[in-house]
């Protein structure tokens, strides 16, 4: 996927996480893909989402996939 100009996106953290510092934010992309990025490093790389690769992830996620 070619670069793209994420400086006008919305990021956002999730409410689950804690005051640590830890944390990943994402941001909702043009038809419906979606960005990631290190909350502690705003202007490094970011991961683009396809709309169905979130939606696997998440589905994931909630199907305990991916616990310990």
């Amino acid at each position: 996927m070619p670069d793209m100009d994420l400086s006008r996106v919305r990021w956002r953290k999730s409410s689950y996480s804690g005051g640590n510092g830890d944390c990943v934010e994402i941001g909702d992309l043009p038809h419906g893909s979606v960005a990631v990025r290190d909350s502690k490093n705003p202007t490094g790389p970011a991961l683009i989402f396809t709309p169905g690769e979130w939606s696997a992830f998440l589905s994931g996620v909630r199907g305990g996939e991916f616990d310990a």
